[in-house]
């Protein structure tokens, strides 16, 4: 039984640590935060409970061999069902509704319902959507893999994916931004604008709305907070361990070897590492030896980072009468973090159990863009928490023009900044995933080390622009050769 160090407890950490302790390694994990899970993050005030990680989870579909996985590594149980919000968002504007099906039929026939003229970039959006639908991400075995339970893709999986190939280079090429000017109606720009961040390709935002109508992207009950409790009990069901309060400061290299680490000022021998902090800032601070050059230079140029800023509020008031997921267009641009927003996106957890105190609600706004620089300059020039307190200032102010039940009524706000994320979860730029941007090339970087030993990467980092569907089969990846290196037979469950 070898020793593995494990650095991190967030998605990609658990799974590794799942599998290797599956496959007899002895595994240690070490993580700074108090709690697993990493950037899949939720945290409680006064009896609130904000999501402040997964909003919807790829792979939640038992179509899909992901769904596997993440049974594989206990993420999903019966403890935490399922459940596909439709519509996904609705838009709120003047009195009308506009809404935001998952279903590409029912969407298409709301669209045209609302904005006849755009019939042509309607039309064009749902053959879009339908065309992406059969696509999903592919899991298979590293090559030279022995296992008994051998996982690859079929021909007939690929040719089903094969069809966009003419369509694919175009949306890789167009910008999510200009995809959406094709749309004159104001109205149905603003819904289409909150599906992800405006900095993606076109690609990023079809491929999201067909995983929506495919029947995936469903949210597991208890959120965050219970999918990653649920890996960390599997991980120590199967003799795993997690040290918490212990952060990383460098990984021992010896002789081109991974030979442990250092955890406050202590060396912690082991056989291996597999590093699931942000690889970006791993490279950069848990390293005295030079990595390979090369792919570190492509890390560096081509992660261009999606941050948020995150508005928490409870609510004394009972707000079921609203959709779980709105969207509020505004009169006046809100500006915050450096950036402006024409519209807020707001989840409402209203109907969600344990989520706030009898009567009350849980209400989060979502604001995305590169706002880091900003909010470290006002660390530093001493007005951050006076700019955090502005900012929900001005949520609040622009809520209660559209929910007017909350005046008066918000009892507790909580705000977090990309510089929240970098202090609790050691991301790079307090960021969640890399911007694939218009044009540019998906990359991917190395799971096992080119130039030092017995190292290995897992995380959300490895394959752009990541996420938790890649944190979870990164970390199947990394012992996977892990496996091959110390010829183990893989077994990817009981």
């Amino acid at each position: 039984m070898k020793k593995l160090i494990i650095v991190g407890a967030g998605v990609s950490g658990l799974s590794a640590g799942v599998y290797a302790a599956r496959n007899g390694f002895d595994v240690t994990i070490f993580e700074k935060h108090i709690i697993p899970g990493g950037l899949s993050t939720s945290w409680k005030r006064k009896g609130y409970l904000f999501e402040g990680g997964m909003h919807w989870l790829t792979g939640s579909s038992e179509k899909l061999f992901l769904n596997k996985v993440w049974r594989e590594v206990g993420a999903l149980k019966e403890n935490n069902p399922v459940f596909y919000r439709d519509p996904f968002y609705v838009l709120k504007s003047g009195g009308k509704e506009l809404c935001l099906y998952r279903d590409v039929d029912r969407l298409e026939e709301e669209l045209l319902r609302y904005a006849p003229e755009d019939k042509r970039a309607i039309r064009r959006l749902c053959d879009d959507i339908r065309l992406f639908k059969g696509v999903h991400m592919i899991v298979d075995d590293i090559p030279f893999l022995k296992t008994k339970n051998p996982v690859h893709p079929g021909i007939f999986e690929l040719l089903r994916m094969a069809i966009v190939i003419f369509r694919l280079p175009f949306l890789v090429q167009q910008s999510y931004i200009d995809y959406l000017s094709k749309f004159k109606n104001k109205d149905i720009r603003h819904l289409l604008a909150t599906v992800i961040g405006t900095r993606y390709n076109a690609l990023s935002f079809v491929y999201t709305l067909a995983s929506f109508a495919s029947g995936d992207c469903g949210y597991p009950a208890g959120g965050s907070l219970r999918l990653t409790r649920n890996m960390a009990d599997t991980f120590e069901n199967l003799g795993g361990k997690i040290e918490y309060r212990r952060e990383v400061s460098k990984i021992v290299v010896e002789g081109g070897k991974a030979s442990g680490v250092v955890v406050n000022d202590e060396f912690v021998p082991s056989d291996a590492v597999i590093v699931t902090e942000d690889m970006r800032k791993a490279v950069e601070t848990l390293f005295d030896v030079q990595l390979n050059r090369r792919w570190l230079s492509v890390l560096r140029r081509h992660v261009i980072t999606e941050q948020n800023m995150f508005v928490c509020l409870g609510v004394k008031a009972d707000l079921r009468k609203y959709p779980r997921g709105i969207v509020f267009p505004l009169e006046k641009t809100l500006c915050a973090g450096g950036l402006e927003f024409n519209e807020l996106r707001i989840n409402n957890y209203a109907e969600y159990e344990n989520h706030s105190p009898e009567g009350c609600t849980s209400v989060t706004c979502l604001l995305l863009g590169n706002s880091y620089a900003y909010w470290k300059q006002v660390k530093e020039d001493g007005t951050y928490k006076q700019k955090k307190q502005q900012l929900a200032d001005d949520v609040i102010s622009e809520l209660e023009k559209h929910m007017p039940e909350i005046k008066d009524a918000v009892e507790v706000i909580d705000v977090a900044t990309p510089l929240t994320y970098e202090r609790y979860c050691n991301t790079y730029e307090g960021s969640w995933m890399t911007v694939w941007r218009p044009g540019g090339r998906a990359i991917n970087a190395p799971i096992k080390s080119l130039s030092v030993k017995n190292l290995y990467f897992a995380g959300q980092r490895t394959i752009m622009p990541g996420g938790l569907p890649i944190a979870v089969v990164s970390g199947r990846k990394a012992v996977q050769y892990l496996c091959r290196d110390n010829n183990v037979m893989f077994r990817s469950a009981e």
